[in-house]
């Protein structure tokens, strides 16, 4: 069943046209409520009752979705409307019709995995670590490490050991703990406790890491790591924050999958030979490691930043909560509706989930709103999106892309990502924003004037390296070759003909195919479009005579195998096949002719210049063939035996 739209002018506060968004969105609206959550909440439950509903109000969620539980029906979707449009300047109707539309598309659901906490808790502190314990000890098993023994405390409510922490390895639910020169109570006796030996490379196991050492932390972007809390041990609040998060981390909860990995698209190495390490190099929780030929990826430790999914060059790694082309879908959606609403000069604003939104309803509600022609877009990983998805947000229609950066993005995955776009697309069409409130936020929506780009609108369809490409020639149709950053996923080769003795082993190790050879004459060929850039080519090469040139090849020809280095080849002196190059034979015979025990004499040199059949059969038939036997001895037959027997 199509999803109907219940529409609220939030006490007349602003302008709904149903008629507009029902046209240009291809939604079925309600009548305009005015105070739908209040005086009005009889008619929400009709409206409710008539089936599948996206309510246009984000504020009052919760009593919603309470009156539907109430009414025993399916909770409604939501799509702020109020918020993101509604109390903005200007015409709000195309990007109201742009936002029901992309809210009434039918998204894939992320998937996810079960985590089991039956609330095993290790607190790590002093005084501060023991408080927090009395207060979770009836709630989860406790277990506090103390430095100092004399800290130990005479209630034996939660137990208590004495060592330090030797690393931290896990999530939420399957904590690993290694600890140094642990000691355990022993609690038989009269008078203090004592402890037991001091044990090296003790491991064990928790659900809970409650940290209130005050040290520095034990994993890697702790506020990423599910299951770690950390506070500082002379703030109270925060402890009492940590302390009431610990409590809710008991039972079965939903971990989603962020990420989706192809290992054979991976090109992390080949044969111990390094080349592509973009994921390893911007993952903050180190939940990305090296394994073999390609990575892995701890799905525990995944925090859904998104920022490996951009940078990687093969597409092995790709965000699927929810996939790539779900954002493809929404951007198409969003721009193309907008546009056959009336809409004119669309920009995007990116945002995420948690500090995104609250700047834009404070700017709504306090403020000036956001323009009617910037459109939100809601993500959840904002790292995630990457050049690919701006590009894709420029040629379908955008002229221009804003990011809301959140204090807990990463800055360097997405300034680079921006760069790279702005190569590709011709024009500083992206902006990063770090306002500091939501008056700042208007102001530059308001009061500047970014830099646009605009294209005929493509469908951006295909991997995140065919949109980019589709996005680029679109929003240049009269380049050919573009130059980019360092370090980008597109680019071509370049070899130095005098170096490169065409041993092939480039050719060999290549990871994505985009070198090849010919195996009827000696040539290296290059396919520019399959060229990921991962350096493993230049690594491996004995001569040093490759190196990489970053840029992105419009034409067809990157489509093609180009030869790009060949010599001729040389014909054996004794039947004239070809096998090998002059450049090499040459090289082979001034090292070896004369010089080496195998090829000392002339006769001996002349078989580096056969073919490997005629060079057999020249060994064969020297006279210091080392393989020669001598006379093989007569086979013995049955008269051997028998006359034999006849002499004794």
């Amino acid at each position: 069943m199509a999803k109907r739209l219940i529409l609220c002018d939030c006490a007349g506060s602003q302008s709904v046209n149903a008629e507009g968004i029902a046209e240009g969105a291809g939604v079925a609206c309600s009548r305009v409520y005015t105070a739908l959550c209040t005086t009005q909440i009889e008619q929400a439950a009709k409206e409710l009752g008539q089936g599948e509903a996206l309510i246009a109000c984000q504020q009052e969620r919760q009593t919603f979705e309470d009156l539907a539980a109430e009414l025993d029906i399916d909770t409604p979707g939501f799509v702020d409307l109020r918020d993101r449009a509604g109390w903005g300047e200007g015409n709000a109707a195309p990007k109201m019709a742009a936002l029901a539309a992309e809210a009434a598309l039918a998204l894939p659901i992320g998937k996810s995995v079960d985590v089991v906490s039956d609330g095993t808790c290790l607190i790590i502190g002093g005084e501060a670590a023991l408080a927090a314990a009395a207060d979770l000890s009836e709630t989860l098993a406790i277990t506090v490490l103390l430095s100092d023994p004399d800290l130990i405390p005479a209630s034996r409510a939660f137990d208590c050991v004495v060592g330090t922490i030797r690393t931290v390895a896990g999530a939420l639910g399957d904590f690993t703990v290694k600890f140094d020169a642990l000691q355990q109570i022993q609690p038989g006796g009269r008078g203090a406790f004592t402890l037991s030996d001091p044990q090296n490379g003790a491991v064990s196991g928790c659900d809970i890491i409650l940290d209130l050492s005050g040290a520095s932390a034990l994993v890697p972007a702790p506020d990423k790591r599910e299951g770690y809390l950390r506070a500082d041990p002379s703030h109270a609040p925060s402890i009492a924050k940590a302390v009431l998060e610990a409590s809710q981390l008991v039972g079965t909860f939903e971990k989603p999958l962020y990420v989706r990995l192809e290992p054979s698209l991976c090109a992390h190495s080949r044969a111990e030979q390094a080349a592509c390490s973009n994921c390893l190099n911007v993952c903050p929780t180190g939940a990305i490691t090296s394994a073999g030929e390609h990575v892995a990826i701890d799905p525990m430790i995944c925090a859904g930043c998104g920022s490996c999914s951009a940078v990687c060059p093969s597409g092995a790694i790709s965000y699927d909560a929810p996939p790539v082309d779900a954002i493809f879908r929404r951007l198409t959606t969003l721009a193309s509706t907008y546009r056959k609403s009336g809409g004119t000069a669309p920009h995007l604003l990116v945002h995420d989930a948690t500090h995104g939104v609250e700047m834009i309803s404070l700017a709504a509600r306090f403020s000036r709103g956001l323009p009617a022609h910037v459109i939100p877009l809601e993500v959840d990983a904002l790292s995630g999106f990457g050049h690919a998805e701006m590009l894709a947000a420029l040629s379908a229609g955008f002229e221009h892309v804003d990011i809301l950066m959140s204090p807990k993005t990463e800055r360097e995955v997405l300034d680079i990502q921006a760069a790279l776009t702005t190569a590709m697309a011709g024009a500083e069409a992206v902006r990063l924003l770090y306002p500091a409130d939501p008056d700042a936020l208007c102001d530059t929506l308001y009061d500047t004037t970014p830099e646009t780009r605009t294209c005929a609108p493509v469908l951006p369809m295909g991997t995140r390296r065919q949109v980019a490409r589709l996005a680029a020639k679109a929003l240049q149709p009269e380049a050919e070759i573009l130059d980019l950053p360092e370090n980008a996923p597109y680019g071509a080769i370049l070899v130095d003909k005098d170096a490169c003795t065409l041993c092939l082993s480039c050719v060999s190790l290549c990871p994505s195919g985009a070198l090849g050879d010919n195996p009827d004459l000696p040539q290296l060929r290059f396919q520019e479009d399959a060229c990921l850039q991962c350096g493993l080519c230049s690594n491996i090469c004995p001569e040093d005579a490759i190196t990489l040139k970053p840029q992105m090849n419009l034409t067809d020809a990157a489509f093609t195998q180009q030869v790009i280095n060949e010599e001729e080849p040389f014909a054996c002196i004794e039947c004239g096949s070809l096998f090998g190059s002059k450049s090499t034979i040459a090289k082979i015979t001034e090292k070896l002719a004369g010089k080496h025990a195998m090829f000392a004499t002339s006769d001996a040199a002349k078989m580096i210049q056969m073919c490997e059949n005629c060079r057999i059969q020249a060994q064969y038939h020297s006279t210091d063939n080392p393989f020669q036997g001598g006379e093989r001895p007569r086979v013995r037959t049955s008269e051997d035996y028998f006359s034999k027997r006849k002499d004794h």
